[in-house]
């Protein structure tokens, strides 16, 4: 089964074509990554599925419904949610903080409820706490769960970001570059967790530089070069795409 589809995405700023004419798919219960070198406009990409840019051009549908330039926080609620390439947290905000606003498109309660501090608005807050708390021990974060989140090492606000993504039950899961700035013990780890994350029947779409984090994890390969799609397929085809070789791994067996 299909859950996003991208047909004929194309985005300009300004002279720059910054994606051109890209269309793919991504299945149900998968996880693809998207490549390229620096440029290559795959943040871009990401962007405009998640409602940050509009597109000039091109359709993107999420479980067939066309979400084309609809705004942000409606994605979220469809089902969409990401990670960004520099982290966003909220850096006076505890741990636990952080992904409650995750969770907060989850909620129910209103303006009214939250101000009278209902039976039903405080059954809704502990639930929402338990089940951040939850996300929270699924990364590995819960022993930090009263931190704030600036006060966190780098890899563990990767982590955080994730565990906030998470909170808002995304069917699809958006990571930009989740790898960035993390030791090879960090990245270990995060393979794991990507594929306890797919066991929760959770899509993922991918950037990563890390091309053995992106081998072991990825069945299907996406590959940009400016702004133009280059190749796709699964992971072996692409990795032994002559294009993809020249473009973006050089001669370097050893970036696999």
């Amino acid at each position: 089964m299909t859950l996003l589809t991208v047909k004929d995405l194309t985005k300009i700023f300004g002279g720059l074509i910054a994606v051109n004419d890209v269309s793919f798919d991504v299945a149900k219960d998968s996880v693809v990554g998207l490549i390229g070198p620096n440029g290559a406009g795959k943040t871009t990409v990401f962007n405009c599925i998640t409602g940050n840019y509009r597109p000039e051009q091109g359709v993107i549908e999420f479980k067939g419904a066309d979400i084309t330039g609809m705004a942000p926080n409606r994605i979220v609620k469809m089902g969409v949610a990401r990670t960004f390439q520099s982290i966003r947290l909220f850096p006076r905000m505890s741990a636990l903080e952080n992904v409650l606003a995750g969770r907060h498109c989850r909620l129910k309660s209103g303006f009214l409820a939250c101000m009278l501090h209902t039976p039903a608005q405080r059954r809704e807050e502990k639930a929402a706490i338990e089940r951040c708390m939850d996300e929270l021990e699924f990364v590995g974060l819960s022993h930090l769960y009263a931190d704030m989140g600036g006060a966190l090492a780098y890899g563990q606000q990767r982590l955080l970001e994730i565990a906030r993504a998470l909170a808002s039950d995304p069917e699809l899961l958006i990571l930009d570059e989740p790898a960035g700035g993390m030791n090879d013990q960090e990245t270990a780890g995060l393979v794991e967790l990507i594929s306890r994350i797919r066991e929760r029947g959770v899509t993922i779409l991918l950037i990563e530089h890390d091309m053995r984090l992106v081998m072991k994890v990825c069945q299907k390969l996406i590959a940009l070069e400016h702004g133009a799609l280059i190749a796709q397929g699964d992971a072996e085809t692409v990795r032994n795409n002559p294009d993809v070789i020249t473009a973006y791994l050089g001669v370097d067996d050893e970036k696999w």
